[in-house]
């Protein structure tokens, strides 16, 4: 491991806003602040957001930055991608942004049953070869909604076209309740202060010209979801797999 890792794990250590727990998922326990993040570490009852997968955390710090009259937790498993928001929240002595840093799958042990009011997931990889850990497959909109409030919203920004035709055939084959949907972000009539904050992926893919998607839905507490069965044709970049050549087809695989 660098230095420079070494020494971002060091700091993110002394940061209050910055939580990092134990990766082992074999019997794990439930975090100590699991139901009672508002008042015990924000100190109020406003509105709690998440942002899964959140990277460098511009998402959850710009949104923190528009909405002071909310919280916000981003969470990751990359600690030295976390260190650049954690310490961007420090320097701006924002009391309304926190961090987690651990595996997405264990969210249920850090929130409580209807404790968080909206979920983003900006710039996933899209994982297309195991459905399990696409981040809007019906595994995770299973555990979302546990912690979710009832028919709490999930924002959805990628620049995938396999990501977007996947979850938007779970949105469909599901008949969730979806307020925006569009394959054009930027070209289309929905952009507002919020969706125009831009990750440092996301800035990449608008330079050259990459179309943005996005979908906003939420999902109903008592339904069984099902998996949609299709194939998705694509051609795309993914700056995951900078050099690699992708695939002309991939078919959606099963559980």
């Amino acid at each position: 491991m660098g230095k420079n890792k070494l020494y971002k794990f060091a700091k993110l250590e002394t940061y209050r806003h910055v939580f990092q727990a134990s990766f082992d998922e074999p019997n794990r326990e439930d975090f100590h602040m699991k139901g009672k993040w508002k008042q015990a570490f924000f100190g109020n009852d406003h509105p709690l957001v998440l942002e899964l997968g959140c990277g460098k955390g511009e998402y959850t710090v710009g949104l923190g930055e528009l909405y002071p009259e909310k919280n916000f937790i981003g969470m990751d498993i990359k600690g030295a991608r976390i260190y650049t928001g954690a310490t961007q929240a420090l320097q701006k002595e924002m009391n309304n942004v926190a961090f987690i840093r651990a595996k997405i799958e264990l969210i249920t042990s850090f929130f409580a049953e209807g404790e968080v009011d909206e979920i983003w997931i900006t710039f996933p990889d899209p994982q297309m070869k195991k459905t399990r850990k696409r981040l809007t497959s019906t595994r995770f909109l299973n555990l979302y909604r546990e912690i979710l409030k009832p028919n709490g919203t999930l924002h959805l920004k990628t620049d995938s076209n396999f990501l977007y035709t996947y979850t938007n055939a779970v949105v469909t084959e599901n008949d969730l309740p979806a307020q925006i949907n569009t394959a054009d972000l930027y070209h289309s009539d929905v952009v507002d202060k919020v969706l125009s904050i831009k990750t440092y992926y996301e800035s990449q893919f608008y330079e050259q010209g990459i179309p943005i998607k996005y979908i906003k839905f939420s999902i109903p507490q008592k339904m069984k979801l099902v998996e949609p069965e299709i194939d998705i044709e694509f051609d795309e970049y993914r700056s995951y797999n900078r050099g690699a050549k992708m695939p002309e087809e991939t078919k959606v695989q099963k559980k």
